[in-house]
């Protein structure tokens, strides 16, 4: 099985990946019993973790990058060694390796493995570094409205201080401030990263699970972003507490509430790309305390049809697609089928000593189902990791899906409304006549179990008089829609949905619209369902169809004539079993809609 989870300072054995703890994480480890030991959870980002624990017990010193405090703070130790990780691959990387690693350095500023010495020399850059602009447009009064207290967080470009309010609606109230060192912003790249995640925080807001931002200032040495300050602690250290795992029956409730915000973050165009334990902190330190989600450092809006190519994240948590620079909101699932599966097990179900063998177990072995504890967890429990763990990023479930499991029954949680709902029908109402009818006929397959999602989407749109139209689409979005929904253009998708506005769609056809084959075909039982599903398409919609037609049905050319033929039965020309079940899903063309970062 994969390595226990566990938290520290750790190297591998081959000095292949040189780091001390999390770049993102600040927890004391003083009064937890020791951990086996680990590897190095890597992290790309700017993200700072707080938690109201003493600083870590590792072995550190005066930080060569320190950034001057605000009068009467004190200098915060740094871990031993330079930010900048050193990597030294002990043999090829896998093919994502290197353009994994020219992403991080870019994004750290490095334009060599190797770690700079000494301060980086603000006033005696380069040109390109006297020539980035590091004014945010921020107030300048911190100090006015803020006491700055003691350091509880540290992160790789900044730190994170207990505060109180001065004056106004925080008088008096704790809070949280995010410091992040301006010399540490080397590169446009990292400059960016700040200024959106401050966006992302200030668009972003009204959840329950989701960190409350309150202000953000700025002096000539940092910029610092007030935050709700969250007193219970990282979720990784609920973990360790508990022995390295959660059972089954609290599990669900940590896991229900990552879901819920997770769906939010989506619905408003909003994809976090650093989903880990550490990076959900408990609002108090009780038992049954909300948590939230923190670091937006990495996050990005995203249209409901753009897929990213910047490669950023942490190792053990990062989708295969993101190595392969397409992915979408996908990422965030696998990574929290990566944080369930540690929440069930207490180990993580990708492993390795270096980082390239890390993406090498990423994209290439199948988590272990088969060693203890999981022959003793529920049936419900594997199948909801391995729904969300699945390497085809089209058949994972979303947020909102992955709510209706079973598994998750229990606990009776809301069903947000789900983007992807929005994107089916989109492509349903664009489609051909045979290709609805084919839908149609999959859709009357469905069993009670794959309906529940789809009625609860259904419902959130309110249909009248058991229809819904393009204005219950427009109303149900526009009653989630926040400044984030609006920087990401999300509502700007009600427009490719205006056939609607000339029809009417029932329950029954709305199901054939927002089916998603991929994900049906990741189900035990999607023989059975495509089998039925083929009886009611030869009743009511198989027709005879030539090679040529099939091929402009599916817009392509003479070349895919070869294949297609074996999709029609020689005998009356119509799609076979095999023609249906292709056909349901098509050819998969490689999408030109990727966004290129530099």
């Amino acid at each position: 099985m994969g390595q226990c989870c566990s938290k520290g300072v750790s190297g591998d054995k081959g000095g292949s990946v040189v780091a001390v703890g999390d770049g993102n994480s600040a927890v004391s480890t003083n009064n937890r019993p020791k951990p086996p030991p680990s590897p190095v959870r890597q992290s790309v980002g700017n993200g700072t973790n707080y938690t109201n624990n003493s600083t870590p017990a590792h072995s550190f010193t005066t930080s060569p990058f320190q950034s001057p405090y605000p009068a009467g703070i004190a200098p915060s130790p740094s871990p031993v060694g330079t930010p900048r990780r050193k990597f030294k691959w002990p043999f090829p990387p896998p093919s994502p390796a290197k353009p994994i690693l020219s992403a991080i350095l870019k994004r750290q500023g490095g334009t060599s493995v190797q770690p700079k010495e000494g301060p980086i020399p603000e006033d005696e850059g380069g040109e390109g570094e006297r020539q980035l602009d590091k004014s945010f447009g921020y107030a300048k009064n911190l100090t006015s409205k803020y006491e700055l207290g003691k350091e509880v967080g540290r992160g790789h470009f900044g730190h994170t201080c207990w505060a109180k309010g001065k004056k106004g609606e925080l008088k008096n109230q704790p809070v949280a401030v995010k410091i992040i060192s301006k010399a540490k912003m080397t590169t446009a790249i990292s400059i960016e990263d700040v200024r959106r995640e401050v966006k992302i925080l200030k668009a972003l807001s009204g959840h329950q699970n989701l960190v409350k931002f309150y202000d953000a200032f700025e002096d000539a040495n940092n910029v610092y972003i007030v935050m709700e300050l969250c007193e219970g602690g990282e979720l990784l250290d609920r973990i360790l507490s508990r022995g390295g795992r959660y059972t089954e029956e609290d599990a669900k409730s940590i896991v229900v509430q990552i879901l819920n915000v997770v769906a939010f973050c989506h619905l408003q165009g909003v994809v976090h790309r650093d989903l880990k334990p550490e990076n959900f902190l408990f609002a108090k330190k009780d038992e049954d305390s909300p948590m939230k989600v923190i670091d937006f450092g990495l996050s990005d809006f995203i249209r409901p049809d753009q897929r990213l190519n910047d490669i950023v994240g942490s190792a053990y948590y990062v989708a295969p697609e993101v190595l392969h620079r397409s992915y979408s909101i996908e990422a965030d699932m696998w990574s929290i089928g990566v944080i369930t599966y540690i929440l069930l097990c207490g180990s993580r179900p990708f492993w390795a000593r270096t980082e390239s063998g890390i993406f090498r177990s990423v994209l290439r072995a199948d988590p272990n189902f088969e060693d203890s504890p999981w022959p003793a967890v529920s049936a419900e429990a594997r199948d909801f990791v391995k729904r969300l763990l699945n390497k085809d990023h089209r058949k994972r479930m979303t947020a909102s899906q992955a709510l209706t499991h079973p598994w998750l029954r229990t606990e009776n949680p809301f069903v947000p409304l789900d983007i992807l709902i929005f994107k089916l029908v989109k492509s349903y109402i664009r489609t051909s006549h045979l290709k609805r009818a084919a839908l149609k006929a999959l859709s009357k397959a469905l069993t009670e179990e794959e309906l529940i999602y789809l009625r609860a989407q259904f419902n959130l749109l309110e249909p009248k008089a058991g229809f819904v139209s393009l204005d219950n689409f427009r109303m149900a979005l526009m009653k989630q829609t926040t400044d984030a929904m609006r920087e990401a253009r999300v509502l700007d998708f009600i427009n490719l949905l205006e056939p609607l506005s000339y029809k009417q769609m029932e329950f029954e056809e709305f199901c054939a619209a927002a089916i998603n084959t991929y994900q049906l075909e990741a189900l035990e039982n999607w023989e059975q369902i495509a089998s039925a599903a083929f009886n009611y398409f030869e009743q009511e919609g198989n027709c005879a169809i030539s090679v040529e037609e099939l091929a402009q049905e599916m817009n392509l050319g003479p070349t895919a004539y070869t294949f297609l033929k074996d999709w029609i039965r020689p005998s009356d020309r119509k799609l076979s079993f095999l023609g249906y079940t292709k056909f349901l899903h098509g050819v998969t063309i490689r999408s030109s809609s990727t966004r290129h970062h530099r």
